[in-house]
């Protein structure tokens, strides 16, 4: 069979399981001719339906087929750019495993390692970087004695998606060991996204003595590391977070830092955050004060607060 109709076949076939499984959630269908469907894509060697399947096995907690996984996932090391190119099969078969509390360490820690380059227009790009950190991930879930170890080499990782997955992986393991490294990753610098990651992990691991490291970022040379500084502090809903970002808003002269520090300081979500915001409604200036609006409008789910903003804002015009 060509290989383009046995893929269309064998998407036809996930598909005629995704039909018959109930809804995610619900008791997972233990009949022996759906896991037969499903075992049958996993044995196929390609690795756009392998991804498909894998991914219903692990919304639908379909526990039977693990060693199946298990096993197509060694089958797509080999020969990796042909049976599995882009790495869709492997990082699904990764995440699935992930969603199965699978707690044998050997395939995680193929995966973390994994490098798979492939010819892009102009040279060769690796496709490995999601799958690294979803292995990663696997080893923070079950546990493994070494995983700071290797979150300290993913830290470094030449790509900025697995960079930005160590970060998150530390941030889940909730050891305080990862607090050095993600310190020395963003002083070290890099990308804005992995500089953010890092920075929202330390206000997860260590909440109230990261503020002062991580207000420094908003001074950062980089835009963007400032305005997704200002976006970590306001999502980790800290008091401690809310006088810098009030200081960065009063002393920055661009109004979309402006803006960005209203909004992270709205997403505080406690008492003094919002009433900095409300009096900013009535005691300040057109600009600030649409400024501050448009901050509060996350709030709109909340009748009894969006109605004093509407109120506060409208009496002024």
């Amino acid at each position: 069979m060509a290989r383009s109709r046995k893929l269309e076949a064998l998407l036809a076939q996930v598909n005629a399981v995704r039909s018959a499984l109930p809804p995610q959630g619900d008791a997972s269908p233990k009949d022996a001719a759906t896991q037969e469907r499903l075992r049958q894509v996993l044995q196929s060697k390609v690795g756009v339906a392998i991804a498909q399947a894998a991914r219903l096995i692990g919304q639908h907690s379909l526990t039977e087929l693990v060693p199946d996984l298990v096993a197509a996932f060694e089958q797509a090391r080999v020969n990796p750019e042909k049976t599995d190119p882009n790495c869709l099969g492997k990082t699904a078969i990764a995440d699935a495993l992930y969603r199965l509390d699978y707690s044998d360490d050997a395939l995680f820690l193929q995966g973390i390692h994994h490098v798979q380059m492939e010819p892009v227009w102009g040279g060769q790009e690796d496709t490995a970087a999601e799958l690294r950190g979803t292995c990663a991930l696997g080893l923070v879930r079950m546990n493994y004695p070494d995983v700071m170890t290797e979150l300290a080499d993913l830290l470094a990782d030449p790509e900025a998606p697995a960079r930005i997955a160590a970060a998150r992986a530390i941030a889940y393991s909730g050891n305080p060991h990862g607090v050095p490294l993600l310190r020395l990753r963003a002083r070290i610098g890099d990308d804005p996204p992995v500089i953010a990651e890092c920075l929202a992990a330390l206000l997860k691991l260590a909440p109230t003595p990261s503020v002062p490291f991580v207000a420094e970022f908003l001074n950062h040379p980089h835009p963007q590391t400032q305005e997704l500084t200002a976006l970590a502090l306001g999502e980790s809903r800290l008091p401690e977070a809310l006088p810098p970002l009030q200081h960065w808003w009063a002393q920055t002269p661009d109004p979309e830092f402006q803006k960005t520090a209203l909004l992270a300081i709205a997403t505080l979500r406690f008492d003094a955050a919002l009433q900095f915001l409300l009096t900013l409604l009535t005691h300040s200036n057109q600009a600030t004060a649409q400024a501050a609006f448009d901050a509060l409008s996350i709030y709109q789910q909340d009748t009894a607060l969006w109605q004093e903003v509407r109120s506060r804002y409208s009496s002024r015009e």
